[in-house]
């Protein structure tokens, strides 16, 4: 089974716009990594997440703001021989994203981006009580480095 990296910027978006979650993996007050399922909306290079407005995550991200950010999907066992278990794969796609986050603070941006991340989950519109905004913490994460590959592909289904 083969692997191959993705660089087409429109496989990227589908491969993230297919996840129903990221996992953000943050820094704890320790050293230690810690990594947790968030919702998610991804636009122009940018993950934006939500979280209460205090808590251990935000005590985490002020001693380190860095996060790394993974997508994966599909998510399919695939094999060459049935007899031979390293022939055995899980195909899927995957995206690893690293950056820092800042904090959204404006409240009309705040409400654009709970839109945006409603966006992810429903067609249905949404709207956004003035409590609401103010009692969530909007994260932006601006994707410094990210890499995205195709793993567990047979080698006839390798475009060249």
């Amino acid at each position: 089974m083969k692997t191959i990296t993705i660089t087409d910027p429109k496989q990227i978006e589908e491969v993230i716009q297919k996840c129903p979650y990221c996992i953000v993996s943050i820094t704890d007050l320790e050293g230690n990594p810690y990594a947790i399922p968030m919702n998610f909306a991804y636009q122009d290079e940018v993950v934006y997440l939500h979280s209460a407005p205090e808590g251990r995550k935000l005590e985490m991200l002020a001693k380190n703001p860095h996060v790394c950010i993974t997508f994966c999907e599909g998510h399919e066992l695939v094999y060459m021989h049935k007899q031979v278990a390293c022939s055995y794969s899980m195909k899927s796609r995957s995206i690893v994203c690293r950056g820092e986050v800042r904090f959204v603070e404006d409240m009309e941006a705040k409400r654009s981006i709970l839109g945006l991340m409603m966006k992810q989950y429903t067609q249905n519109a949404c709207n956004f009580s003035e409590p609401a905004i103010r009692n969530v913490k909007v994260w932006e994460v601006k994707v410094e480095k990210m890499s995205c590959r195709s793993f567990g592909l047979k080698p006839s289904e390798i475009k060249s």
